[in-house]
């Protein structure tokens, strides 16, 4: 039987965007109660979203970001496992996650595969006692643990790095080493990958299409079917090319354009600001 499910996600870098803003109010106007994790004050959260103080889940202690580009990735990998194993009916969503239709699971695990290859986990649902969860934090306890999941070379590299003194941090392995890439292995690894919903549940848009929510008369019912339930918007990419293509603005006739409006969203009263990897909530694209 399905229950009623809290939504949780982290934001890092003061002030929100409209881009935010759309997506948060996007489940409390589903019914979701929604709380928003910060380190610092957010002046401007949707009406409906609680702010919630993010230390007592995840100390910003030895915040960790990607080496290449300076993104809190995995500082956000590692903040939704955490949160998800001390929350109980608790589902995270990426500040970048916009809500089609409620959320609802009977089982507490909510993802859905993005590609052939594996899942995401800009949406997450997984049960307290979940065993892939349980791998998940002893895995990523340790910064410089050796991921089986990128082949034997890669995993013989690193060996070999660890056994002369110089292990390599997470920080500087593959985009996706503590994301992605270690939730696709240890749901498959314990069974837990059956709970999969089909892609077009959660992200409807594929990489590659991700320009076409931003383009005035695309049809948009041809991606968003009664098997969505929620749109990825790749925030990183569509701030960056709101910023440098559409003078920070959406188009009125586009998805994003059409869904402002439909929420309620000033885009004028929550600028994106100048593009800056400090202020990303750490999607994974």
């Amino acid at each position: 039987m399905a229950q009623d499910y809290q939504i949780a996600a982290l934001w890092i870098g003061g002030a929100l965007s409209f881009l935010e803003q759309l997506c948060l109010k996007s489940f409390a106007d589903a019914g979701h109660h929604v709380r928003l994790y910060a380190y610092e004050p957010i002046p401007n959260a949707p009406e409906g979203v609680e702010i919630a103080d993010a230390r007592p889940v995840l100390p910003q202690d030895g915040f960790l970001r990607h080496g290449r580009t300076g993104s809190p990735a995995l500082h956000s990998d590692l903040f939704r496992y955490h949160l998800l194993a001390k929350c109980d009916r608790t589902i995270w969503a990426d500040t970048d996650a916009y809500c089609v239709r409620r959320f609802e699971t009977g089982t507490g695990h909510f993802f859905a595969w993005e590609s052939e290859e594996g899942v995401n986990g800009g949406v997450l649902g997984l049960p307290r006692d979940s065993e892939a969860l349980g791998l998940l934090l002893e895995f990523t306890a340790d910064e410089y643990a050796i991921p089986e999941w990128y082949g034997e070379t890669y995993r013989r590299e690193l060996e070999a790095k660890k056994a002369a003194g110089s292990p390599v941090h997470a920080g500087d392995q593959p985009w996706g080493v503590w994301g992605p890439h270690a939730l696709t292995h240890f749901l498959k690894q314990t069974g837990e990958i059956r709970h999969a919903l089909p892609r077009v549940a959660l992200y409807p848009f594929e990489y590659k299409d991700r320009r076409l929510m931003l383009r005035p008369g695309v049809d948009w019912r041809a991606y968003v079917t009664e098997e969505t339930c929620s749109i990825h918007f790749y925030g990183r990419r569509m701030r960056a090319r709101l910023m440098q293509k559409m003078g920070g603005v959406p188009r009125p006739k586009s998805l994003v354009g059409q869904l402002l409006r439909k929420h309620g969203i000033d885009p004028a009263a929550a600028p994106i600001r100048g593009h800056r990897a400090e202020d990303d909530d750490g999607d994974d694209e």
